[in-house]
């Protein structure tokens, strides 16, 4: 059988790279560093010991970056009292909730220790959690949607949530919200001004996702609630579009379409908080008296178009040293960010990309090689020849200049990944489910010289 042009071979590949096996065994296997998005990320200028705020598109409101969220309060009300006391002194100002939290009765904890402030001084975030298939008719919905007015003892609610679409797929999406009307409704109700802002929260099926932002100039969503850390912007969905897709398909199709994100899990249920010794130790080398949580909540806060980032404080330990990384928000450098990218491709296993080189992907309408691309980049993978994302290294720049030169030898220039443009035209005929065009950013971002 013919060997297809793109299929590069690994004899081939070493000795463009001007290595022999040997020399190619020693070289560590290291991730692509991320791009650098924190340069202009505060609406104003921080000033020590303040809360770092966003502007919400369209209505201007500052929300604070820091969000509290409610899932898991203390049982005692005056400890929750406490909690928020010392939020709001400290500038904290966005509270999410839900009616299924805390066994049904989050919402009316929620409503009377925020109904002790002046409505103004607080966003509230609540969400239609009609996941239980008896309450997909629509006057049950309603009822949940009237009755979080009650609980929280409001009668707007600022920010306002379809929760956790996606879970079942189109299938459920449709008897929740569509078939019944329900989304009709609370479009109608932000018109009326009893919802200020209408979004969604996002777990599971990314067609959902994708379903929702393709209606987006029928719904106008304000902002959409997404799962996003250091680990799974890249290692959440292995490369893939579909269930459990990568933070970073997320965020920037969020972007693309100028949707604020509110971040859920930026430590992942603490496990960025409570890394092994030998990833800790890392991150110490550069910050020593910052904790493993600092640098995963400094590294969400650092995207530009993330709105808040939530955070599920339930001790004053936790609540204190969040409003100290936030007042205000130190964003992560180009280094750090790179370092981060390393640290999770140690904690995942850096993935090759699952292109079978089927090349019913083609052709690109700009002309990209996308199975070229791809079978370069998993064969430099496999052969341990990415060039080092510590842009610092001694030797960084001769093992950058050598992957590049490869690369610019295998792939003519008008068939490389600089070449797309994000259209999407291939992701519909990727029998693979493959986000071409974030994995082409991420060979672009390997073939970026490093500014010293």
């Amino acid at each position: 059988m013919t060997r297809p042009e793109h299929d590069i071979n690994r004899r081939e590949f070493l000795k463009k790279l001007g290595l022999g096996s040997a020399s190619a065994l020693s070289l560590l296997t290291l991730g692509a560093p991320l791009s650098a998005h924190a340069r202009n990320a505060m609406p104003d200028q921080p000033v020590d010991g303040k809360m770092t705020f966003r502007l919400q598109n369209g209505s201007g409101e500052a929300i604070s970056l820091l969000g509290f969220g409610m899932m898991r309060l203390p049982r005692e009300q005056a400890e929750v009292d406490r909690l928020v006391d010392y939020a709001i002194a400290h500038g904290v100002n966005y509270f999410d909730t839900a009616p299924m939290y805390g066994g049904g009765h989050n919402e009316t904890v929620v409503g009377n220790t925020l109904s002790r402030y002046p409505r103004e001084k607080y966003y509230v975030a609540t969400k239609m959690s009609n996941q239980n298939q008896a309450l997909w008719p629509f006057e049950k919905s309603k009822e949940m949607y009237e009755n979080s007015f009650r609980q929280l003892q409001v009668d707007y609610i600022d920010y306002y949530l379809l929760h956790s679409i996606g879970g079942g797929g189109m299938n459920t999406l449709r008897g929740r919200f569509l078939d019944n009307g329900l989304l009709d409704f609370l479009v109608k109700e932000r018109e009326a001004g009893r919802i200020r802002h209408l979004g969604f929260s996002y777990h599971g099926d990314v067609r959902v996702f994708d379903y929702l932002l393709d209606h987006h100039n029928e719904y106008h969503w304000d902002f959409v609630q997404i799962q996003m850390n250091y680990l799974d912007w890249r290692h959440a969905g292995n490369g893939r579009r579909r269930a459990d897709a990568d933070a970073e398909y997320l965020y920037n199709r969020l972007e693309k379409l100028g949707i604020q994100a509110v971040i859920m899990e930026p430590i992942r249920g603490g496990a960025l908080a409570r890394v092994a010794e030998d990833i800790e130790q890392q991150l110490r080398a550069v910050h020593p008296d910052d904790s493993p949580a600092r640098w995963g909540f400094r590294w969400v806060g650092s995207r530009p178009n993330v709105l808040t980032v939530l955070s599920g404080m339930n001790q004053m330990q936790h609540l204190e040293e969040n409003v100290t990384t936030f007042s205000p928000l130190q964003p992560c450098s180009d280094a750090e960010n790179e370092l981060l990218a390393h640290i999770a491709d140690q904690m995942a296993g850096f993935p090759t990309i699952g292109c079978t080189t089927c090349a019913y992907c083609m052709p690109c309408p700009y002309g990209v090689d996308i199975p070229g691309n791809f079978a370069f980049y998993n064969e430099a993978v496999n052969n341990k020849l990415l060039p080092l994302p510590d842009s610092t290294a001694s030797d960084f720049a001769e093992r950058q200049d050598a992957f590049i030169k490869a690369y610019r030898t295998a792939i003519p220039a008008e068939k490389r990944a600089t070449t797309c443009v994000d259209c999407g035209e291939c992701l519909s005929k990727c029998p693979q489910s493959i986000r071409i065009p974030n994995q082409m950013s991420r060979i672009v971002e390997l073939t970026r010289k490093k500014r010293k």
